[in-house]
């Protein structure tokens, strides 16, 4: 059929339709109050962090005839050279002995324990035993001092750094095992099908495909567990006498008993523990994070 003139000057229907605009996405809304909340515990933390530094830093004469938030012009390492002379670097090694003799032996043994559970998990014994460290969980330190108190003593190890350690590394298992088994499960079975294939042993698998494959997370348990240790209490209080075999937050509490009035002595002190620590976590922190919410959020 011959198409006439006036139908090739007549526009089609769907030029004529207005065009169709998509609905914008609603704006982000910002969030005041959190950011306020956010702001506020920004100050609660740093206002003492920056008092105990200013104030390590002041004279003993001038601490309580000025302003204890406002610095001092004529700044003094005397207090730290003070704490350094009062043995500070025997307990700084006995930290340092006992973070380290405690985390590589928990985290090794919590990455074993956490592989034989997620490739055996059909075995009803290696679910036992997962149950049990679910179970450690629960258990909190202040209610097992008398027992493990009493089982120092058996065992002759009462005031001595292995005292601090085996304990220590009791209590840093149940979580390494929970974070570094949900790490570990989400390896595609696929891969072990692999190297199983190639003749590999489960040690090989382990060591070869599951520990870089789980490096993340073996860092995120050493990272929290060194932490945790090094600021340990309550296990040097009550397993230690000898001030040879004192850590860093037990010297600071003989700190504060003996320089009870010289505020900057103590303070010192409490600087140079915390300095560590404020180290390891500044350059650990984001893989801190990310593992431990990665291994509970999963």
């Amino acid at each position: 059929m011959a198409t006439t003139p006036t139908e090739l000057r007549r526009p089609h229907k769907s030029v004529l339709r207005k065009p169709h605009h998509r609905p914008h996405p609603p704006a982000h809304r910002r969030n005041w109050a959190g950011g306020l909340a956010g702001w506020l515990w920004l100050i609660i933390v740093a206002v003492p962090l920056y008092w105990a530094l200013i104030t390590s830093l002041k004279a003993q004469s001038r601490y309580y005839s000025s302003n204890p938030l406002v610095p001092t012009t004529d700044p003094t390492l005397d207090n730290y050279r003070l704490v350094i002379e009062s043995d500070f670097l025997r307990y700084f090694v006995n930290s340092v002995a006992v973070t380290a003799g405690a985390v590589v032996p928990a985290v090794t043994v919590s990455f074993m324990a956490a592989y034989a559970i997620v490739r055996g998990w059909h075995t009803r014994g290696l679910r036992l035993v997962n149950g049990l460290f679910l179970m450690g969980l629960a258990i909190p330190l202040q209610a097992t001092v008398i027992p493990i108190y009493l089982i120092i003593i058996k065992l002759r190890l009462y005031d001595s750094l292995l005292a601090l350690i085996l304990p220590s590394i009791a209590f840093a298992i149940p979580l390494s095992v929970l974070v570094l088994s949900n790490f570990i499960r989400d390896v595609p079975k696929e891969l072990f099908d692999a190297m199983r294939v190639d003749g590999a042993t489960e040690w090989t698998t382990l060591w070869r495909l599951a520990a870089p494959l789980t490096r993340p997370a073996i860092l995120t348990v050493t990272i929290f567990n060194a932490l945790t240790i090094w600021n340990g209490f309550l296990l040097p209080l009550l397993l230690t006498q000898d001030p040879e075999h004192r850590t860093l937050p037990l010297a600071l509490w003989t700190f504060q008993g003996q320089y009870g009035v010289n505020v900057p002595a103590v303070l010192a002190a409490v600087v140079l523990t915390t300095l560590p620590a404020l180290v390891l976590y500044t350059f650990g922190r984001r893989q801190l994070l990310s593992g431990l919410t990665a291994g509970f959020s999963r």
